[in-house]
């Protein structure tokens, strides 16, 4: 009720509050409400959702209670799935609510009747805020909602979600100007507590991996015994694998399916109604299901592998027993040791309420300048009254007046080094000030390539009759030839022919290997690191853990030693005629791969004779042919000011980014009509634009926007940053005669990485057991 009396009072509105309390149909009461007491025409609410599932499973539910009533309520979703005839009705004959996505609402904007559609328009619920509020993705729906507020300044606005570490941060993001006080926290009543358990498996629990694949049989048969499972898996790659793992296990010949984005919108729906329709007794799934889709009839979840996060968990256990009253039922299943470790402390923040910190930015421009140019598409605007919207949003709320006219001097021409090309030139300013843009391809060109989400160059996966399975990633498709045979959709599928844009293949019941696809690694939070780094340094916790496990810890305690909250642990160490380096510092993987391509550098300059690296979650190893004997050098701060940037510069790290944002602000086209270019062609445009640049004009706007998520995102720099400062103050250095037990699960991953996998299982099981051998012998 508290929801319907701030609609009353015209408040906007944060919702949080468990999943399974019914916050989407909360969000929506005051809409339903408003509609029985004063029936309109036209659209009324808006409904933003992250995932495009979410915004189908949403309308399936909220039609029932409509339909239940007799009431004269239209509902309809827009996505990049819904088909084109619809998407033009949409916007003559609009439904009361509509269910969409940043991307599509973005492109409503872009149409000049997007000021009549949205005149009337009372309410915008962004479902699950803490998915998107963060990234790019947030950065272009607070900008929509801000020409939104514009068209019809009494708008309200609601968000909803789950797991939100800090309120008022959100609040100040979802308000008007950023005006905290102006949004009203409703904070819903906890649920039963959830009763999640770690599955230790037969024996013991690995010492390298993070699949979690060992546990399959297990996995299948807390399958077998319950009505619906839903089993998450961290990466695509792991969901295939997961999948064929359960079906060999699968011997009572259950029906279950596999659900993941590069699947085809044909799949995941079918594998969607499936579900929903209580036919499936287990669904492998990624992220593509993580939020807020209502199945009432799972009743456990199964998480593969650490779950990197207490928010993530929490979301993902959620899923089951979708009511608040039913304790929702979760088994997680630790890829290793450390994993086990990672599980535990997740357990303990969940049950604390502990939730993972959010890091909200200053919006990107290259977000900026795509709204910008969506704007331009549906009428001229003044740069002074544009410039003032914009700052509304929060995350643009310090834009300079300099930053925001070189974003449209961008726009206008490229830029100084571009300006003699007309292809750049989508902007032009009349003689009474006002932008409008320059020739109408460039609206056509823009709405054909807006959108934020920037994938890897794809092929479309296809059976030589045409239907389309989904798509694998250009740099996987090149390791193919006819005849090769992969997983993919639940399938082993043989190549048939590699074409421009397609993959041809049929099925086979030749032996299959797993698609790889790329993306940054999802690495373990902050507070679930200190969590661990706390399990290490407290003996006194130890007896929560498996035998094997307390064994681990006891011996490397007896050896070397354990890191203390804060503390660096460095190991040095000779193994099979190397010299190796251990640091131990949990930050994760993507931060540990720039550290380790820093410290090989250094490694090189100072004649250590660095042969490379490896690194997982929680460490990181790097071996030469020359001992480490002052591991300080190794880890100055000046690292960053130095070796970073050069490598950064000389690495295609930096061409990727500048990719990425050369796309998302319209400067590089990914479609043209009638056809679609290749992943090789975009990156061939972008790399010839990016050397241009870079010797002519080093300060433009899309160098700077390429370097702040090179840093940023693409390799946890700030994670990196932090484990420089504090290196040097809390290094502790131990010197070692052999291998050390805290060391094992990361020189593990030596052997798996440079052996083909076929045919190295035995001998790699072998090296692997007189490496743990080595290590935990007392003496």
């Amino acid at each position: 009720m508290d929801m319907l009396a701030a609609a009353r009072a015209g408040e906007h509105a944060l919702l949080v509050a468990p999943t399974g309390a019914g916050k989407t149909l909360a969000g929506f009461l005051p809409t339903l409400t408003d509609l029985i007491e004063i029936p309109m025409e036209g659209l009324h609410t808006l409904y933003v959702s992250p995932l495009k599932a979410l915004a189908v499973d949403v309308r399936r539910n909220l039609l029932t209670p409509i339909e239940e009533m007799g009431l004269p309520i239209r509902v309809e979703t827009r996505t990049g799935d819904t088909p084109s005839d619809r998407k033009a009705r949409q916007r003559a004959r609009p439904p009361q609510i509509l269910l969409t996505t940043p991307e599509s609402l973005s492109l409503l904007l872009s149409y000049p009747d997007s000021f009549l559609l949205f005149a009337n328009l009372k309410t915008v619920i962004v479902d699950e805020v803490h998915a998107f509020a963060t990234q790019k993705r947030g950065d272009l729906l607070s900008l929509s909602l801000a020409r939104l507020q514009a068209i019809n300044p009494a708008l309200r606005r609601v968000a909803l979600s789950a797991t939100v570490a800090d309120i008022d941060a959100y609040r100040a993001w979802l308000a008007p100007d950023g005006d905290i006080n102006a949004v009203t926290p409703v904070i819903g009543e906890a649920g039963a507590d959830p009763n999640v358990a770690i599955l230790i498996p037969e024996g013991r629990i690995p010492w390298s991996g993070h699949s979690g694949k060992y546990a399959a049989r297990q996995v299948m048969a807390e399958i077998e015994r319950r009505s619906t499972t839903l089993v998450f898996c961290n990466t695509r790659g792991l969901a295939e694998l997961i999948f064929q793992e359960l079906w060999s296990a699968n011997e009572a010949n259950l029906p279950i399916a596999i659900h993941h984005g590069s699947l085809s919108i044909e799949a995941r729906r079918k594998v969607e109604s499936a579900m929903a329709a209580g036919k499936l007794r287990a669904l492998v799934a990624t992220a593509s299901l993580d939020l807020g889709v209502d199945w009432g009839n799972v009743d456990c979840v199964i998480q593969m592998g650490a779950p990197k996060g207490s928010s993530r968990l929490l979301q993902r256990i959620g899923r089951a027993n979708h009511q608040l009253d039913m304790p929702s039922e979760a088994i997680l299943i630790p890829g290793n040791r450390f994993e086990y470790l990672e599980a535990r402390a997740a357990l303990d923040a969940v049950e604390e309420g502990e939730r993972d910190a959010d890091d909200f930015r200053p919006g990107s421009l290259d977000v900026l300048a795509q709204h910008i140019m969506g704007l331009a598409c549906a009428a001229p605007f003044r740069e002074e009254d544009l410039l003032r919207e914009v700052r509304s949003a929060l995350p643009y709320s310090a834009l300079t007046e300099e930053a925001f006219a070189n974003v449209l001097h961008f726009i206008e021409g490229g830029g100084y080094a571009l300006r003699a090309y007309d292809r750049f030139k989508r902007l032009t300013r009349d003689e009474d000030g006002a932008w409008r843009v320059s020739h109408p391809r460039f609206i056509q060109q823009h709405r054909m390539n807006a959108g934020i989400i920037v994938d890897q160059p794809v092929l479309d996966v296809r059976f030589a009759n045409g239907r389309k399975l989904g798509t694998v990633e250009e740099s996987f498709a090149a390791t193919l030839r006819p005849g090769d045979s992969f997983f993919f959709s639940g399938m082993a599928l043989e190549v048939v022919r590699i074409e421009l844009t397609d993959l041809v293949v049929r099925a086979t019941a030749k032996q299959a290997r797993i698609p790889s696809w790329g993306g940054t690694r999802m690495a373990m939070s902050t507070r679930l690191a200190d969590r661990v780094r706390h399990f290490l340094a407290e003996p006194d916790e130890w007896h929560r853990f498996p035998e094997d496990v307390r064994e681990w810890l006891e011996m490397q305690k007896h050896r070397s030693a354990l890191p203390q909250p804060g503390q660096l642990l460095i190991e040095t160490f000779p193994h099979e005629g190397r010299h190796y380096l251990v640091c131990y510092s949990f930050e994760g993987w993507n931060a540990h791969q720039s550290l380790g391509m820093l410290l090989t550098r250094r490694m090189d300059a100072q004649g250590l004779m660095p042969l490379g690296f490896v690194s997982n979650d929680y460490a990181l190893a790097v071996y030469g042919m020359k001992p480490v004997t002052d591991p300080q050098s190794l880890f100055s701060a000046d690292i960053l000011d130095h070796e970073f940037i050069d490598w950064v510069e000389q690495s295609s790290l930096l061409k990727r980014a500048f990719r990425d944002v050369a796309v998302i602000s319209g400067l590089i086209e990914r479609q043209h009509p009638g056809k679609r270019k290749t992943g090789r062609q975009v990156t061939f445009s972008t790399d010839l634009i990016y050397d241009v640049l870079r010797k002519y004009e080093p300060g433009h706007m899309l160098l700077k926007a390429a370097w702040a998520d090179a840093r940023a995102r693409m390799t946890d720099v700030g994670r990196l940053g932090d484990l420089i400062d504090r290196a040097s103050a809390t290094m502790l250095h131990v010197s070692l005669d052999r291998v050390s037990p805290l060391a094992v699960p990361v020189l593990i991953i030596i052997g798996r990485e440079q052996v083909a996998q076929a045919a190295a299982e035995d001998a790699l099981l072998i090296e692997a057991e007189a490496l743990v051998a080595e290590a935990m012998r007392p003496d």
